[in-house]
């Protein structure tokens, strides 16, 4: 299909582009921006009159649950609630049950992703075998069956010795480590932050320490090794100070933080409110502000949905034994432009963090649209509202603390390889 995308403000952030331009697609990729190519007949118009059309947003954090949990959610439902939210390539993290430690585990998700025709599906292949942290899988393997990079997303692995070792045999093939920063040992039963809120509410608690010391060791081991880290899920201002002092030393780390800890402490609580069990949790407010700064000057380098849908059931569970995570990829970029408008930040740049930043990160070529790239593209209106509802959200799970707010960013068109693959 021939498109042309007409009178919409093109946002390019990688290209540094932000004007009203037309675009031209055919046979999947960009043809032509501006100026209508040589005997270019359009089969669709879509008119972005008053809409802004940028490229499709990257999610480094999207659990769609295949294999082995298709009762929390399945590949159809969650790659549909993608593209429903502009997001058109997406990070898939390995705790699936099996793990994402076998080639062929790595090729049956990349095959039924593909066969959806959604959303760009790239495997984080498991650092260990079974993620029990004792034994390094073959990345190498992996890496030709389609993963990208290479994570342990439960925590810091108990043996340090093994971290060194899966960090030095990434180094060897310049494979990315994801790290999420947490000393297990010191995060034993907790479910909140050590603070206030759980002394009062009477819940375990988890302390800004368990994130700190598994910084601290992760950026010895990258001096060690060289291996490039991204550490993923900041949570606390402590941990961003140390990120920072790393990376003034020249260090290969960068990192992400959720929408729910851009927005939410642990405040928000409330009464024992399920939807706020997250990992890492919800921290003081403190460190919200200073993790909302961190994004806004660059020391946190993208923004991710950490999206986990959860079965009704689970959540309904008293706090500390309900289901950990929210579900998010629909409010990616809703959540990503209520910051970025308190902040007071250009459209551009608060889009960056969700579009070439994230690419850049996972090593993808996406995130921009020049002339030859594929036309993955997001058509939103930046100034229409919506309310979050079960109905509104086409995720099988509708765990989110956000239920019932109203949000900016309708999102009317999404395109991936140039077929509209959603219309509002």
């Amino acid at each position: 299909m021939k498109i042309h995308i007409k009178n919409g403000r093109f946002i390019d952030p990688k290209n540094d582009i932000d004007s009203v331009q037309d675009i031209f697609i055919a046979k999947g990729k960009v043809v032509g921006i501006g100026e209508t190519p040589a005997e270019f007949q359009a089969s669709r118009i879509i008119d972005a009159q008053s809409l802004v059309v940028c490229p499709g947003l990257v999610d480094l954090s999207v659990r769609l649950r295949e294999p082995g949990l298709e009762y929390k959610a399945t590949l159809e439902s969650e790659m549909s609630a993608a593209v429903a939210g502009g997001v058109t390539s997406i990070a898939c993290p390995p705790d699936t049950d099996p793990p994402l430690d076998e080639p062929g585990l790595v090729e049956m998700l990349k095959h039924r992703a593909k066969n959806l025709n959604q959303a760009h599906v790239y495997p984080i292949g498991a650092l260990t075998q079974g993620l029990k942290g004792e034994r390094l899988t073959e990345m190498a393997e992996l890496n030709d069956a389609g993963c990208v990079v290479f994570g342990q997303p439960d925590g810091l692995l108990p043996n340090l010795r093994v971290l060194m070792q899966a960090m030095r045999y990434a180094s060897t093939f310049d494979f990315s480590v994801w790290l999420r920063p947490q000393e297990i040992s010191l995060t034993g039963d907790g479910v909140a932050h050590d603070g206030e809120v759980a002394t009062r509410l009477g819940l375990l608690t988890i302390p800004v320490c368990a994130e700190t010391i598994a910084i601290s060791n992760i950026i010895l081991l990258t001096k060690e090794t060289g291996v490039k880290v991204h550490l993923c899920r900041i949570s606390s201002a402590e941990g961003l100070a140390m990120i920072c002092a790393a990376k003034q030393q020249g260090l290969p780390i960068t990192c992400d933080v959720t929408i729910n800890h851009l927005h939410l402490s642990d405040m928000d609580i409330g009464f024992f409110d399920s939807n706020c069990h997250l990992m890492p949790p919800l921290r003081g407010s403190y460190d919200r502000d200073a993790l909302r700064q961190g994004l806004l000057n660059g020391a946190i380098d993208a923004v991710c949905s950490d999206h986990a849908p959860v079965d009704e059931d689970a959540k309904l569970l008293p706090f500390g034994q309900s289901e950990i995570g929210a579900t998010g990829v629909e409010l990616l970029l809703p959540l990503t432009l209520k910051w970025g408008t308190e902040m007071c930040l250009s459209l551009p740049k608060i889009l960056a963090k969700i579009t070439s930043d994230p690419a850049g990160i996972l090593g993808i070529e996406a995130g921009h649209l020049s002339i030859g790239s594929a036309a993955d593209i997001c058509i939103f209106d930046p100034d229409h509202y919506w309310k979050v509802t079960s109905s509104a959200i086409l995720s099988q799970g509708k765990n989110t603390p956000f239920m019932g707010m109203e949000l900016p960013g309708g999102i009317k068109y999404t395109l991936v390889n140039g077929h509209i693959v959603y219309e509002h």
